[in-house]
């Protein structure tokens, strides 16, 4: 008896693993985690003083002291952890184009079409 109540204590942990590992793919009100893309979010520069937004395709950057918008276009995933992005620098009326690498969930390291280098950080 003892061994059926320690398999039936075990099948049970399994499945509330199961359970619990399947509540887990849905955040609250939004697409599965499995589908939602990996650099949707807000990112801040380096400085503090550019927020960056990525939703759904479009991107666009403020300015955390005054909320100007300084950017939009779009951005494209080229793999599970590069990414694309091309728009308009509103202050200055030109494109903008720039490769990233996103290094962790936290972490975006990009350079921009002229090879200059910045980082954005997740912020949460």
């Amino acid at each position: 008896m003892t061994i059926a109540r320690k398999l039936l204590s075990a099948g049970i942990a399994a499945t509330t693993a199961v359970v619990l590992a399947a509540c887990t793919t849905a955040g609250p009100g939004g697409p599965p985690v499995a589908t939602r893309n990996a650099v949707e979010g807000s990112w801040i520069d380096a400085q503090g003083t550019g927020l960056s937004t990525f939703a759904a395709g479009s991107f666009n950057t403020v300015a955390t002291d005054t909320g100007q918008k300084l950017s939009d276009g779009s951005y494209t995933m080229t793999g599970a952890t590069s990414v694309e992005i091309h728009g308009t620098s509103l202050i200055r009326q030109t494109p903008i184009s720039f490769n990233c690498l996103l290094v962790s969930t936290s972490q975006l390291n990009c350079t921009s079409a002229s090879g200059q280098n910045f980082v954005l950080t997740r912020r949460t």
